[in-house]
């Protein structure tokens, strides 16, 4: 029942917006495995460069989104090696670390109503029940 996107514009908003409400999705399934509510979330890498698909997400999972560093991968390798020759003593200096030497941005949530009205719809066409 919804329209067919027909510019570019459309069809990358609506690619854009499911794979937002994908997250959330997946991010309801690992919260009933660990059985607790994850309150942040981290996007790392080169997806940081979407901002709009960040700002989606935080819409879509309620929960704000903190992107950055773009180069995560490299980052995290040169903090193990750090750790390992006692540069730093823990993880969480390490983190503390990356927060004081790159740009992180933070999304908050909005439009609530209209994300859990488009990922209810979306559980409609996965065949998935409905429980809000």
């Amino acid at each position: 029942g919804q329209s067919v996107p027909e510019s570019k514009g459309e069809i990358v908003r609506c690619a854009l917006e499911g794979i937002a409400l994908k997250y959330r999705w997946v991010l309801e399934r690992i919260e009933e495995v660990i059985e607790r509510r994850l309150e942040i979330l981290h996007i790392v890498g080169g997806g940081t460069q979407n901002q709009l698909l960040s700002q989606f997400t935080a819409n879509a999972t309620d929960r704000p989104v903190i992107t950055g560093p773009i180069e995560a991968t490299a980052a995290g390798n040169l903090l193990m090696q750090m750790m390992a020759l006692g540069h730093i003593a823990s993880v969480a200096e390490g983190r503390q670390l990356v927060q004081r030497s790159f740009d992180l941005l933070t999304f908050a949530p909005a439009n609530q109503a209209e994300w859990d009205q488009a990922y209810s719809c979306l559980l409609r066409l996965m065949g998935k029940q409905v429980d809000r």
